[in-house]
């Protein structure tokens, strides 16, 4: 895995996914035998207020995801994917190279280790306080899982660096580079000691990172020069990062709601641009969208077929023969 692909899958968890923190949990599912599982699993968890967390997060739809700050990244390189009908989320334990170690283990493993130099620090670098430990993401923020605030993965401004308008900020001690993945400089791949430049492949004109496209192919990379790929399914994708030299240029990360599994590097080829939403459309509701001013939706709403009545920015209005079902973000739409 490469530091952007890191970042991407951070910030997606962070935004895209409902979490708790819950000690020791590197994405499970709070559902069925998970729930008794992590109120018991550690002393933190065994506390009474937590227990009450834990037990009020379970077996919702879509479920919630238990994580803390290290198992947050062991769990994402140890192959999370967000699947709610495996036991860790989709994840291993212990593989990909990845031992099973504490915030405090990782961060004297990590490599360039500093308590200087944050605003120069590469995206995908550790960042660490005593006991506690979260992923750089760029722009002075970082994603951590924390007790602290929103109690859940979360995305808060590096102190070191400055504060951020709308964010909530940490002091970090140390930073460094996590030794279990690769770091990316530009177009080229950061092995450490040198840097190895990709294919050439061509681009589509006018898709940007952000656009919601559509995956038309079968396989994913690892990285955007890999050789090998592994099989997941089309659809519905964002694109999440765009290197213009590599072999497998645009990398993508399947939309909420979405069929697909895509999470890597794909080819140009198996990729079209996204239809824009316009009226007359026929669309479905992302699940766990809500209405364009957040209240909820009814459980129906995800599973039935509406028209775009009316477009205006990024608001929608859907309904049925006519009749308005509720005004949505236009991000909330899948076309069909």
């Amino acid at each position: 895995m490469t530091n952007k692909e890191l970042v991407a899958k951070c910030i997606d968890i962070a935004k895209n996914y409902k979490t708790l923190y819950v000690m020791g949990c590197f994405g499970a599912p709070l559902t069925g035998g998970n729930v008794t599982l992590y109120c018991q699993n550690h002393e933190y968890n065994r506390a009474a207020d937590r227990t009450r967390m834990i037990k009020a997060a379970a077996n919702q739809s879509p479920p919630v995801f238990g994580f803390d700050c290290v198992c947050l990244i062991k769990g994402i390189l140890w192959g999370w994917n967000g699947d709610a009908s495996r036991t860790y989320g989709g994840a291993g334990y212990a593989v990909n190279g990845v031992p099973d170690i504490g915030a405090d283990t990782m961060i004297a493993k990590c490599k360039n280790v500093s308590s200087t130099g944050w605003n120069k620090m590469e995206v995908g670098e550790a960042v660490w306080c005593s006991g506690h430990i979260g992923v750089y993401i760029g722009d002075g923020l970082a994603v951590e899982c924390t007790p602290r605030w929103e109690n859940n993965v979360q995305i808060t401004a590096v102190a070191n660096i400055g504060p951020k308008s709308g964010y909530n900020a940490r002091q970090w001690t140390k930073h460094g580079k996590i030794p279990y993945i690769t770091y990316e400089v530009g177009g080229a791949v950061s092995t450490g000691s040198q840097a190895v430049s990709g294919g050439s492949t061509a681009t589509i004109s006018g898709i940007k990172v952000g656009d919601e496209v559509d995956f038309t192919g079968t396989k994913h990379y690892t990285s955007s020069n890999a050789n090998n790929g592994k099989s997941f399914k089309p659809g519905k994708a964002k694109v999440t990062q765009i290197a213009s030299t590599g072999k497998h240029p645009y990398h993508l990360v399947k939309s909420t709601g979405s069929a697909s599994t895509v999470y890597g590097w794909v080819d140009a080829a198996d990729i079209a641009a996204g239809a824009s939403v316009q009226k007359g459309a026929s669309v479905k509701v992302k699940k766990g969208a809500k209405t364009y001013t957040g209240g909820s939706l009814a459980s129906f709403v995800y599973s039935n077929t509406y028209t775009v009545m009316q477009v205006d920015g990024d608001r929608a209005v859907i309904g049925q023969n006519g009749a308005v079902t509720a005004a949505v973000k236009v991000a909330d739409l899948i076309i069909q």
